[in-house]
Protein backbone atom coordinates (compact mmCIF):
# COMPACT_ATOMS: atom_id res chain seq x y z
CA UNK A 1 0.00 0.00 0.00
CA UNK A 2 1.56 3.09 -0.96
CA UNK A 3 0.27 5.66 2.18
CA UNK A 4 0.13 9.43 1.71
CA UNK A 5 2.08 11.25 4.12
CA UNK A 6 0.59 11.36 7.69
CA UNK A 7 0.06 15.30 7.02
CA UNK A 8 -1.63 14.72 3.63
CA UNK A 9 -3.97 12.14 5.11
CA UNK A 10 -4.87 14.62 8.00
CA UNK A 11 -5.43 17.70 5.96
CA UNK A 12 -7.84 15.69 3.59
CA UNK A 13 -9.83 14.64 6.01
CA UNK A 14 -10.49 17.51 7.98
CA UNK A 15 -11.58 18.55 4.57
CA UNK A 16 -13.98 15.55 4.39
CA UNK A 17 -15.03 16.17 7.51
CA UNK A 18 -15.85 20.14 7.38
CA UNK A 19 -18.47 19.48 4.46
CA UNK A 20 -20.09 16.11 6.20
CA UNK A 21 -19.79 16.03 9.44
CA UNK A 22 -22.13 16.47 12.78
CA UNK A 23 -22.95 20.06 14.77
CA UNK A 24 -20.90 19.14 17.44
CA UNK A 25 -17.38 19.29 15.16
CA UNK A 26 -18.00 22.71 14.16
CA UNK A 27 -17.82 23.51 17.82
CA UNK A 28 -14.01 22.79 17.62
CA UNK A 29 -12.15 25.92 16.37
CA UNK A 30 -10.74 23.35 13.64
CA UNK A 31 -7.75 24.75 11.82
CA UNK A 32 -7.55 25.37 7.70
CA UNK A 33 -6.49 22.86 5.33
CA UNK A 34 -2.85 24.85 6.23
CA UNK A 35 -2.17 23.96 8.83
CA UNK A 36 0.93 21.31 9.93
CA UNK A 37 1.09 18.62 12.03
CA UNK A 38 2.84 20.38 14.90
CA UNK A 39 -0.14 22.80 14.85
CA UNK A 40 -3.19 20.48 14.78
CA UNK A 41 -4.52 19.33 18.59
CA UNK A 42 -5.25 15.70 19.17
CA UNK A 43 -8.90 17.41 19.36
CA UNK A 44 -8.95 18.93 15.65
CA UNK A 45 -7.86 15.22 14.91
CA UNK A 46 -10.11 13.03 17.02
CA UNK A 47 -13.69 14.25 14.77
CA UNK A 48 -12.77 13.43 11.98
CA UNK A 49 -11.28 10.44 13.04
CA UNK A 50 -14.38 9.54 14.43
CA UNK A 51 -16.34 10.63 11.45
CA UNK A 52 -14.64 7.98 8.92
CA UNK A 53 -14.75 5.32 11.64
CA UNK A 54 -18.42 5.42 11.49
CA UNK A 55 -18.65 6.02 7.62
CA UNK A 56 -15.84 2.95 7.03
CA UNK A 57 -18.52 0.76 9.17
CA UNK A 58 -21.37 2.05 6.93
CA UNK A 59 -18.94 1.36 4.12
CA UNK A 60 -18.67 -2.43 5.05
CA UNK A 61 -22.28 -2.67 5.20
CA UNK A 62 -22.85 -1.52 1.53
CA UNK A 63 -20.08 -4.37 0.88
CA UNK A 64 -22.15 -6.74 3.28
CA UNK A 65 -25.78 -6.33 3.54
CA UNK A 66 -26.67 -7.99 0.33
CA UNK A 67 -24.81 -11.20 1.65
CA UNK A 68 -26.76 -11.00 4.97
CA UNK A 69 -30.60 -10.37 3.26
CA UNK A 70 -30.74 -6.82 4.84
CA UNK A 71 -31.48 -5.62 1.29
CA UNK A 72 -30.85 -6.34 -2.48
CA UNK A 73 -30.11 -4.40 -5.38
CA UNK A 74 -33.21 -2.00 -6.72
CA UNK A 75 -35.52 -5.42 -8.26
CA UNK A 76 -33.39 -8.10 -6.37
CA UNK A 77 -30.48 -8.24 -8.05
CA UNK A 78 -27.70 -10.08 -6.00
CA UNK A 79 -25.06 -9.05 -5.71
CA UNK A 80 -21.33 -10.11 -6.47
CA UNK A 81 -17.58 -10.30 -5.00
CA UNK A 82 -16.82 -7.03 -3.44
CA UNK A 83 -13.36 -5.01 -2.77
CA UNK A 84 -14.96 -2.98 -0.24
CA UNK A 85 -12.34 -0.31 -1.41
CA UNK A 86 -14.15 2.63 0.65
CA UNK A 87 -13.57 0.87 4.09
CA UNK A 88 -9.70 0.23 2.95
CA UNK A 89 -9.64 3.71 1.93
CA UNK A 90 -11.36 4.97 5.49
CA UNK A 91 -8.67 2.89 7.62
CA UNK A 92 -5.70 3.50 5.67
CA UNK A 93 -5.19 6.69 4.63
CA UNK A 94 -7.82 8.82 7.08
CA UNK A 95 -7.90 6.80 10.19
CA UNK A 96 -4.78 4.74 11.26
CA UNK A 97 -2.45 7.46 10.24
CA UNK A 98 -4.19 10.19 11.83
CA UNK A 99 -4.94 8.24 14.99
CA UNK A 100 -0.82 6.96 15.33
CA UNK A 101 -0.56 11.06 15.28
CA UNK A 102 -2.84 11.29 18.04
CA UNK A 103 -0.93 8.46 20.37
CA UNK A 104 2.03 10.66 19.64
CA UNK A 105 0.60 13.81 20.87
CA UNK A 106 -1.63 11.94 23.97
CA UNK A 107 1.89 10.49 24.84
CA UNK A 108 3.56 14.06 25.03
CA UNK A 109 0.54 15.83 26.59
CA UNK A 110 0.51 12.43 29.47
CA UNK A 111 -3.19 12.70 28.18
CA UNK A 112 -3.70 9.17 29.04
CA UNK A 113 -7.53 9.00 28.51
CA UNK A 114 -7.34 10.45 25.06
CA UNK A 115 -4.42 7.72 24.12
CA UNK A 116 -6.86 5.04 25.69
CA UNK A 117 -9.56 6.53 23.58
CA UNK A 118 -7.10 6.44 20.91
CA UNK A 119 -6.47 2.46 21.09
CA UNK A 120 -9.81 1.60 21.49
CA UNK A 121 -10.91 3.04 18.08
CA UNK A 122 -7.27 1.53 16.31
CA UNK A 123 -8.99 -1.39 17.78
CA UNK A 124 -12.54 -1.10 15.95
CA UNK A 125 -11.13 -0.66 12.91
CA UNK A 126 -8.35 -3.45 12.81
CA UNK A 127 -11.52 -5.69 13.81
CA UNK A 128 -13.60 -4.11 11.03
CA UNK A 129 -10.98 -4.26 8.33
CA UNK A 130 -9.45 -7.94 9.59
CA UNK A 131 -13.20 -9.51 9.54
CA UNK A 132 -13.50 -8.13 5.66
CA UNK A 133 -10.01 -9.17 4.42
CA UNK A 134 -8.57 -11.73 7.07
CA UNK A 135 -5.17 -10.78 6.77
CA UNK A 136 -4.40 -6.95 6.68
CA UNK A 137 -1.54 -4.59 6.48
CA UNK A 138 -0.93 -2.90 9.92
CA UNK A 139 2.44 -3.41 11.91
CA UNK A 140 4.08 -1.46 9.06
CA UNK A 141 1.32 0.04 7.79
CA UNK A 142 1.45 3.82 8.97
CA UNK A 143 5.07 4.58 7.77
CA UNK A 144 3.97 6.63 5.09
CA UNK A 145 6.89 7.26 2.21
CA UNK A 146 9.25 5.07 4.59
CA UNK A 147 7.59 1.95 3.26
CA UNK A 148 5.42 1.71 0.28
CA UNK A 149 4.82 -1.55 0.08
CA UNK A 150 4.08 -2.86 3.41
CA UNK A 151 3.87 -6.58 4.56
CA UNK A 152 0.18 -7.98 5.93
CA UNK A 153 -0.14 -9.71 9.58
CA UNK A 154 -2.10 -12.49 9.90
CA UNK A 155 -6.01 -12.32 11.12
CA UNK A 156 -4.29 -14.46 14.22
CA UNK A 157 -1.90 -11.38 14.90
CA UNK A 158 -4.31 -8.95 14.15
CA UNK A 159 -6.83 -10.02 16.73
CA UNK A 160 -4.20 -10.64 19.69
CA UNK A 161 -3.55 -6.80 19.07
CA UNK A 162 -7.22 -5.91 19.10
CA UNK A 163 -7.42 -7.48 22.96
CA UNK A 164 -3.78 -5.52 23.62
CA UNK A 165 -5.14 -2.41 22.38
CA UNK A 166 -8.47 -2.74 24.18
CA UNK A 167 -6.81 -4.00 27.29
CA UNK A 168 -4.63 -1.38 27.45
CA UNK A 169 -7.14 0.97 27.28
CA UNK A 170 -9.23 -0.60 29.88
CA UNK A 171 -6.43 -0.28 32.27
CA UNK A 172 -6.08 3.33 31.34
CA UNK A 173 -9.66 4.49 31.77
CA UNK A 174 -9.75 2.86 35.00
CA UNK A 175 -6.85 5.40 36.12
CA UNK A 176 -7.00 8.88 36.49
CA UNK A 177 -6.15 11.51 33.86
CA UNK A 178 -4.35 14.76 35.20
CA UNK A 179 -3.41 15.89 31.93
CA UNK A 180 -5.54 18.71 31.64
CA UNK A 181 -7.36 17.54 28.19
CA UNK A 182 -10.39 16.43 27.17
CA UNK A 183 -11.90 15.53 24.27
CA UNK A 184 -15.59 17.37 24.67
CA UNK A 185 -17.35 17.90 21.80
CA UNK A 186 -14.88 16.59 19.24
CA UNK A 187 -15.52 13.65 20.73
CA UNK A 188 -19.00 12.99 18.53
CA UNK A 189 -19.73 9.33 20.03
CA UNK A 190 -19.37 10.37 24.25
CA UNK A 191 -18.76 14.07 24.41
CA UNK A 192 -15.54 13.13 26.27
CA UNK A 193 -16.60 10.86 28.37
CA UNK A 194 -14.34 8.55 29.85
CA UNK A 195 -16.20 5.79 32.20
CA UNK A 196 -18.11 5.59 28.76
CA UNK A 197 -15.54 4.87 26.83
CA UNK A 198 -14.77 2.53 29.42
CA UNK A 199 -17.77 0.61 29.06
CA UNK A 200 -17.26 0.55 25.56
CA UNK A 201 -13.87 -1.04 25.45
CA UNK A 202 -15.31 -3.61 27.57
CA UNK A 203 -18.45 -4.29 25.11
CA UNK A 204 -15.94 -4.29 22.01
CA UNK A 205 -13.76 -6.71 23.82
CA UNK A 206 -16.50 -9.10 24.38
CA UNK A 207 -18.20 -9.14 20.46
CA UNK A 208 -14.55 -10.08 19.57
CA UNK A 209 -14.20 -12.66 22.18
CA UNK A 210 -17.53 -13.92 20.98
CA UNK A 211 -15.88 -14.15 17.18
CA UNK A 212 -13.47 -16.73 18.83
CA UNK A 213 -15.70 -18.91 20.83
CA UNK A 214 -16.72 -21.18 17.91
CA UNK A 215 -12.76 -21.07 16.66
CA UNK A 216 -12.14 -22.53 20.40
CA UNK A 217 -9.45 -19.70 21.24
CA UNK A 218 -11.78 -17.97 23.77
CA UNK A 219 -14.54 -19.39 26.24
CA UNK A 220 -18.02 -18.32 26.54
CA UNK A 221 -17.67 -17.62 30.37
CA UNK A 222 -14.85 -14.79 29.44
CA UNK A 223 -17.41 -12.79 27.02
CA UNK A 224 -19.60 -13.07 30.03
CA UNK A 225 -16.72 -11.77 32.25
CA UNK A 226 -15.72 -8.71 30.00
CA UNK A 227 -20.10 -8.03 28.65
CA UNK A 228 -20.58 -7.58 32.92
CA UNK A 229 -18.31 -4.50 32.24
CA UNK A 230 -20.33 -3.23 29.80
CA UNK A 231 -23.19 -1.32 28.65
CA UNK A 232 -25.67 -0.54 31.02
CA UNK A 233 -28.36 0.81 28.59
CA UNK A 234 -29.11 2.59 25.62
CA UNK A 235 -27.57 5.76 27.00
CA UNK A 236 -24.20 3.92 25.74
CA UNK A 237 -25.40 3.30 22.57
CA UNK A 238 -22.16 3.98 20.21
CA UNK A 239 -23.54 6.06 17.37
CA UNK A 240 -23.08 9.51 15.76
CA UNK A 241 -25.82 11.59 13.91
CA UNK A 242 -26.54 13.81 11.17
CA UNK A 243 -28.43 16.89 10.79
CA UNK A 244 -30.18 18.60 8.15
CA UNK A 245 -26.66 20.57 7.27
CA UNK A 246 -24.58 17.37 7.28
CA UNK A 247 -27.22 14.66 6.34
CA UNK A 248 -27.29 10.78 6.96
CA UNK A 249 -25.24 8.64 4.17
CA UNK A 250 -27.92 6.37 4.08
CA UNK A 251 -30.96 8.75 3.42
CA UNK A 252 -28.79 10.14 0.52
CA UNK A 253 -27.40 6.82 -0.66
CA UNK A 254 -31.75 5.50 -0.23
CA UNK A 255 -33.84 7.70 -0.27
CA UNK A 256 -32.91 10.96 -2.22
CA UNK A 257 -31.25 8.31 -4.68
CA UNK A 258 -35.13 6.85 -5.35
CA UNK A 259 -36.40 10.13 -5.36
CA UNK A 260 -34.03 10.93 -8.80
CA UNK A 261 -34.13 8.02 -10.28
CA UNK A 262 -30.95 6.41 -9.64
CA UNK A 263 -29.95 3.60 -7.78
CA UNK A 264 -30.77 2.42 -4.66
CA UNK A 265 -31.80 -0.65 -2.57
CA UNK A 266 -34.88 -2.72 -1.66
CA UNK A 267 -35.17 -5.00 1.67
CA UNK A 268 -34.82 -8.29 1.21
CA UNK A 269 -37.23 -11.36 2.22
CA UNK A 270 -35.12 -12.48 4.95
CA UNK A 271 -35.43 -9.15 7.51
CA UNK A 272 -39.15 -9.08 6.32
CA UNK A 273 -39.89 -12.79 6.78
CA UNK A 274 -38.45 -12.84 9.86
CA UNK A 275 -40.26 -9.54 11.36
CA UNK A 276 -43.83 -10.33 9.49
CA UNK A 277 -44.45 -13.70 11.22
CA UNK A 278 -43.54 -15.52 8.37
CA UNK A 279 -40.99 -17.54 9.77
CA UNK A 280 -41.58 -16.90 13.43
CA UNK A 281 -45.53 -16.77 13.29
CA UNK A 282 -47.37 -14.97 15.76
CA UNK A 283 -49.63 -16.80 18.85
CA UNK A 284 -51.40 -14.36 20.53
CA UNK A 285 -53.42 -12.32 18.16
CA UNK A 286 -52.43 -8.76 19.31
CA UNK A 287 -49.97 -8.09 16.79
CA UNK A 288 -49.43 -9.53 12.92
CA UNK A 289 -46.15 -7.64 12.56
CA UNK A 290 -42.54 -6.93 14.63
CA UNK A 291 -43.40 -3.25 15.44
CA UNK A 292 -39.84 -2.47 14.27
CA UNK A 293 -40.54 -3.61 10.81
CA UNK A 294 -42.34 -0.13 9.84
CA UNK A 295 -39.27 1.96 11.40
CA UNK A 296 -37.28 0.26 9.03
CA UNK A 297 -39.27 -0.16 5.54
CA UNK A 298 -42.68 0.50 4.12
CA UNK A 299 -44.66 -1.28 1.62
CA UNK A 300 -47.04 1.10 0.09
CA UNK A 301 -49.91 0.53 2.38
CA UNK A 302 -50.11 -3.18 1.39
CA UNK A 303 -51.64 -5.32 3.08
CA UNK A 304 -49.12 -7.68 3.48
CA UNK A 305 -45.35 -7.29 3.94
CA UNK A 306 -43.54 -9.20 1.22
CA UNK A 307 -39.42 -8.59 1.09
CA UNK A 308 -37.55 -9.20 -2.25
CA UNK A 309 -35.66 -12.28 -2.93
CA UNK A 310 -32.02 -12.04 -3.75
CA UNK A 311 -31.91 -12.42 -7.30
CA UNK A 312 -35.48 -12.72 -7.52
CA UNK A 313 -36.00 -10.16 -10.22
CA UNK A 314 -38.73 -8.01 -8.06
CA UNK A 315 -40.28 -11.18 -6.11
CA UNK A 316 -41.44 -12.25 -2.91
CA UNK A 317 -40.93 -15.93 -1.18
CA UNK A 318 -43.86 -17.38 -2.48
CA UNK A 319 -43.27 -15.66 -6.14
CA UNK A 320 -45.73 -12.82 -5.95
CA UNK A 321 -44.41 -9.10 -5.93
CA UNK A 322 -42.68 -7.82 -3.47
CA UNK A 323 -43.33 -4.57 -2.14
CA UNK A 324 -40.71 -3.81 0.45
CA UNK A 325 -38.41 -0.32 0.22
CA UNK A 326 -35.96 1.94 2.63
CA UNK A 327 -38.14 3.56 4.68
CA UNK A 328 -39.08 7.54 3.91
CA UNK A 329 -37.58 9.43 7.67
CA UNK A 330 -36.99 5.41 8.94
CA UNK A 331 -34.72 5.56 12.05
CA UNK A 332 -31.78 4.90 9.80
CA UNK A 333 -33.11 6.63 6.83
CA UNK A 334 -34.02 10.40 7.79
CA UNK A 335 -31.66 13.43 7.34
CA UNK A 336 -30.54 13.42 10.92
CA UNK A 337 -30.42 9.76 11.72
CA UNK A 338 -27.52 8.14 13.59
CA UNK A 339 -24.54 5.94 12.13
CA UNK A 340 -24.76 3.04 14.73
CA UNK A 341 -21.25 0.94 15.39
CA UNK A 342 -22.57 -1.28 18.87
CA UNK A 343 -25.81 -1.07 20.82
CA UNK A 344 -27.00 -1.93 24.69
CA UNK A 345 -29.08 -4.42 22.99
CA UNK A 346 -26.55 -6.05 20.89
CA UNK A 347 -24.79 -6.24 24.66
CA UNK A 348 -27.42 -8.25 25.90
CA UNK A 349 -27.42 -10.48 22.83
CA UNK A 350 -23.69 -11.01 23.24
CA UNK A 351 -24.42 -11.69 26.75
CA UNK A 352 -27.30 -14.17 25.73
CA UNK A 353 -25.69 -15.97 23.01
CA UNK A 354 -22.46 -15.99 25.42
CA UNK A 355 -24.59 -17.56 28.45
CA UNK A 356 -26.04 -20.16 26.22
CA UNK A 357 -22.83 -21.25 25.07
CA UNK A 358 -21.51 -21.34 28.10
CA UNK A 359 -24.43 -23.31 29.69
CA UNK A 360 -23.44 -26.60 26.93
CA UNK A 361 -26.24 -24.93 24.03
CA UNK A 362 -25.54 -25.75 20.60
CA UNK A 363 -27.03 -25.27 17.17
CA UNK A 364 -29.92 -27.60 17.89
CA UNK A 365 -30.29 -27.49 21.65
CA UNK A 366 -33.60 -26.15 23.62
CA UNK A 367 -33.27 -25.26 26.95
CA UNK A 368 -30.85 -22.00 28.55
CA UNK A 369 -30.15 -20.66 31.91
CA UNK A 370 -32.26 -18.07 33.77
CA UNK A 371 -29.29 -15.73 32.80
CA UNK A 372 -29.26 -16.35 28.86
CA UNK A 373 -33.04 -16.09 28.58
CA UNK A 374 -33.19 -13.03 31.17
CA UNK A 375 -30.23 -11.51 28.49
CA UNK A 376 -31.89 -12.41 25.65
CA UNK A 377 -35.45 -10.71 26.79
CA UNK A 378 -33.65 -7.49 27.95
CA UNK A 379 -31.70 -7.51 24.62
CA UNK A 380 -35.39 -7.28 23.00
CA UNK A 381 -36.55 -4.75 25.36
CA UNK A 382 -33.68 -2.15 25.10
CA UNK A 383 -33.89 -2.76 20.77
CA UNK A 384 -37.35 -1.33 21.54
CA UNK A 385 -36.82 1.45 23.64
CA UNK A 386 -33.95 2.47 20.95
CA UNK A 387 -36.32 2.23 18.21
CA UNK A 388 -38.84 4.07 20.06
CA UNK A 389 -41.54 1.62 19.49
CA UNK A 390 -44.11 -0.40 22.21
CA UNK A 391 -42.74 -3.68 22.44
CA UNK A 392 -45.34 -4.76 24.90
CA UNK A 393 -47.34 -7.06 22.92
CA UNK A 394 -44.30 -8.41 20.89
CA UNK A 395 -42.50 -9.43 24.90
CA UNK A 396 -45.53 -10.94 25.74
CA UNK A 397 -46.47 -12.43 22.41
CA UNK A 398 -45.25 -16.57 22.74
CA UNK A 399 -43.56 -16.63 19.77
CA UNK A 400 -41.00 -14.67 21.57
CA UNK A 401 -41.94 -15.30 25.10
CA UNK A 402 -40.60 -18.64 24.80
CA UNK A 403 -39.14 -19.15 28.32
CA UNK A 404 -36.35 -20.48 29.47
CA UNK A 405 -37.34 -23.69 29.10
CA UNK A 406 -37.71 -23.56 25.24
CA UNK A 407 -35.44 -21.01 24.62
CA UNK A 408 -32.77 -21.95 21.31
CA UNK A 409 -30.02 -20.54 19.80
CA UNK A 410 -32.09 -19.23 16.73
CA UNK A 411 -34.48 -16.83 19.26
CA UNK A 412 -31.25 -15.42 20.37
CA UNK A 413 -29.91 -15.05 16.57
CA UNK A 414 -32.88 -13.72 14.98
CA UNK A 415 -33.21 -10.83 17.96
CA UNK A 416 -29.59 -9.67 16.97
CA UNK A 417 -29.94 -10.02 13.36
CA UNK A 418 -33.05 -7.55 13.44
CA UNK A 419 -31.46 -4.80 16.17
CA UNK A 420 -28.58 -4.84 13.72
CA UNK A 421 -30.16 -4.06 10.87
CA UNK A 422 -27.67 -2.04 8.79
CA UNK A 423 -24.70 -3.52 10.78
CA UNK A 424 -21.67 -5.32 9.14
CA UNK A 425 -21.50 -7.03 12.77
CA UNK A 426 -24.64 -9.55 11.03
CA UNK A 427 -21.52 -10.84 8.40
CA UNK A 428 -19.49 -12.14 10.91
CA UNK A 429 -22.73 -13.75 12.76
CA UNK A 430 -23.86 -15.34 9.33
CA UNK A 431 -20.09 -16.72 9.00
CA UNK A 432 -19.59 -18.28 12.75
CA UNK A 433 -22.67 -20.44 12.25
CA UNK A 434 -21.58 -21.19 8.47
CA UNK A 435 -24.66 -19.84 7.20
CA UNK A 436 -27.13 -21.93 8.77
CA UNK A 437 -30.72 -22.15 8.91
CA UNK A 438 -31.11 -23.78 12.12
CA UNK A 439 -29.36 -20.57 13.68
CA UNK A 440 -31.11 -17.73 11.02
CA UNK A 441 -34.09 -19.23 10.54
CA UNK A 442 -35.32 -19.69 6.69
CA UNK A 443 -31.94 -18.63 5.39
CA UNK A 444 -31.08 -20.04 1.87
CA UNK A 445 -28.36 -19.25 -0.13
CA UNK A 446 -28.56 -16.46 -2.75
CA UNK A 447 -29.62 -16.64 -6.41
CA UNK A 448 -27.08 -15.84 -8.66
CA UNK A 449 -27.38 -14.24 -11.88
CA UNK A 450 -25.01 -15.52 -14.34
CA UNK A 451 -21.94 -13.37 -13.88
CA UNK A 452 -18.78 -13.01 -13.81
CA UNK A 453 -19.17 -14.64 -10.43
CA UNK A 454 -20.53 -17.69 -11.83
CA UNK A 455 -17.68 -19.82 -10.33
CA UNK A 456 -19.04 -19.13 -7.16
CA UNK A 457 -22.56 -20.46 -7.99
CA UNK A 458 -23.87 -22.37 -4.73
CA UNK A 459 -21.14 -20.74 -2.35
CA UNK A 460 -21.66 -18.24 0.28
CA UNK A 461 -19.58 -15.22 -0.18
CA UNK A 462 -17.19 -15.08 3.12
CA UNK A 463 -14.66 -12.11 2.60
CA UNK A 464 -14.08 -9.20 0.43
CA UNK A 465 -11.13 -9.13 -2.10
CA UNK A 466 -8.68 -6.93 -1.72
CA UNK A 467 -9.04 -3.64 -3.70
CA UNK A 468 -7.24 -3.05 -7.42
CA UNK A 469 -5.45 -0.04 -6.09
CA UNK A 470 -3.77 -1.89 -3.32
CA UNK A 471 -3.19 -4.96 -5.75
CA UNK A 472 -1.46 -1.65 -8.16
CA UNK A 473 0.71 -0.31 -5.15
CA UNK A 474 1.55 -3.18 -3.54
CA UNK A 475 1.61 -6.17 -5.67
CA UNK A 476 3.60 -9.11 -4.38
CA UNK A 477 1.97 -8.98 -0.81
CA UNK A 478 -1.71 -8.30 -1.67
CA UNK A 479 -0.98 -11.81 -4.02
CA UNK A 480 0.93 -13.62 -1.15
CA UNK A 481 -2.58 -12.71 1.29
CA UNK A 482 -4.98 -12.99 -1.30
CA UNK A 483 -7.67 -15.86 -1.39
CA UNK A 484 -11.11 -16.12 -3.00
CA UNK A 485 -13.91 -14.71 -2.16
CA UNK A 486 -15.78 -17.66 -0.98
CA UNK A 487 -12.89 -19.07 1.30
CA UNK A 488 -13.32 -18.52 5.35
CA UNK A 489 -10.95 -16.13 7.15
CA UNK A 490 -9.28 -17.48 9.98
CA UNK A 491 -11.64 -17.45 13.08
CA UNK A 492 -13.84 -18.95 10.32
CA UNK A 493 -11.77 -22.08 10.05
Amino acid sequence: MKNNIIKTGILSLLLVAQISCSDDYFDVNTPSNTATLEELRMQDLMAPVIHSTMEGQRSAELAFGNYVQNFVSTGGGAAGQTEASGLWSQVYLYILPNLKAIKEKAAESNATHIGAISDILIAINLGIATDTWDNIPYSDATDGPDNNFPTFDTQEAIYTEIFTLLNSAITALEGPDNSGFNLGSSDLIYGGDSDQWLRAAYTVKARYQLHLVNKGTVTASEVLTSIANGFTSNDDNFQMSYNEKNINPWYSAEILARSTGNLSNDIASQLVSSMNGDYYPFESGALTIDPRLPIFAENGDEAEWKGFVSGGAGVAPDGSDANTRFKTDGYYTSVDSPLLLISYAEAKFIEAEAAFLANGGNTTSTGSTTAAYDAYMEGISASMEMYDVDGSDYLADGAIAVGEAGLMLHHIMKEKYINNFLNPETFVDYRRYDFSADVFTGLQIRLEEASDDSEFFGQWFRRAIYPSTELNRNEANVLANQQTPVTPVWWDN
